[in-house]
């Protein structure tokens, strides 16, 4: 029996999560949302695409949550999107409510589910699912990092003129414009940037990626990022059920680490089968490490407003 994976939101991020994970092959997939038969007609053209893209995975659509039974991993991408304007902070309570009834949805039908969060602000809502289910903190993460990251690989190899596949990078915080950019850990073909790139251009780079989402918002005008974003999905759920042990920068629960506790913020952590099976903990320098402390503040300080 194929594993299956639920994705909780058949907007732009959760359709287009639903397709990547198709033509991977490696999960059956139900797509749910509490539009009346949206999510239905979503996974009933999902399924017709497939004799050419060549997937063999059964897509399906619903408006019960009930068909979250059997899930193995729950990949939470509803919520409202940003509006011009708006950063993702500023969609705490309308999200919170969602996330919350969703979450209680999770625990009652997929209680041994995996859950990656997707919606934001992502780092609060990863935090606010977590307590609503009860679920072990390795079993609840959040994107984070991984689409920052690959936000970041792009805006390096646009620099270097050099090919995507060849940057590795590393941006940790939390998934909003307090984020930190790495770029003594990011690297072409193992060269550290810091070897190739100006340090007025690393700046640069760095600045962009931490208001990413925010510049795609302002071109969409209607609507927020959503390929990029799924397919770092994707690549998650990947690591996950195929126990790829893939080493990916996730909004992690911190009992300590990093000088954090208490809260869900973007670390290093590997992914595999059970979910986060470890944090890793990379030496940072006194800016780096103070930079990722603030973001954490920033984010128990937001916490507060949905009263934790």
């Amino acid at each position: 029996m194929r594993p299956k994976v639920t994705v909780i939101g058949a907007g732009h991020v959760g359709e287009c999560t639903a397709m990547y994970l198709a033509e991977k092959n490696i999960c059956d997939i139900t797509i749910i949302d509490v539009v009346e038969d949206m999510p239905m007609g979503k996974g009933l053209d999902l399924s017709q695409a497939g004799p050419i893209h060549n997937y063999e995975a059964k897509i399906t659509g619903s408006n019960d949550f009930a068909d979250l039974k059997n899930t193995d991993i729950v990949v939470h991408t509803a919520g409202l999107p940003r509006k011009p304007g708006m950063s993702r902070e500023d969609l705490i309570n309308s999200n919170a409510k969602i996330i919350g009834s969703v979450a209680e949805n999770i625990k009652k039908y997929a209680p041994n589910a995996i859950v990656i969060m997707v919606a934001n602000p992502l780092d609060i809502m990863t935090y606010h699912c977590w307590k609503i289910t009860g679920f072990e903190q390795n079993r609840v993460f959040g994107q984070a990092g991984v689409l920052d990251s690959i936000r970041f690989r792009t805006f390096v190899a646009w620099e270097l003129g050099v090919s995507v596949s060849d940057v590795h990078a590393m941006v940790l915080g939390g998934h909003g414009d307090t984020m930190v950019p790495l770029p003594r850990y990011t690297t072409v073909s193992g060269i550290p940037i810091t070897e190739l790139i100006p340090e007025d251009r690393i700046k640069a780079i760095s600045d962009r990626t931490c208001v990413g989402g925010g510049e795609i918002v302002k071109l969409l005008k209607t609507g927020s990022a959503y390929y990029a974003p799924a397919a770092a999905s994707a690549e998650m759920v990947d690591s996950v059920l195929r126990d790829r042990k893939r080493v990916m920068p996730c909004s992690m629960y911190l009992t300590g680490q990093y000088g954090i506790k208490d809260l869900y913020i973007g670390v290093p952590v590997i992914l595999g089968e059970k979910g986060v099976e470890k944090i890793l903990e990379i030496e940072l320098n006194d800016d780096e490490l103070k930079s990722l402390q603030h973001s954490a503040e920033t984010y128990k300080e937001t916490l507060k407003i949905i009263g934790y």
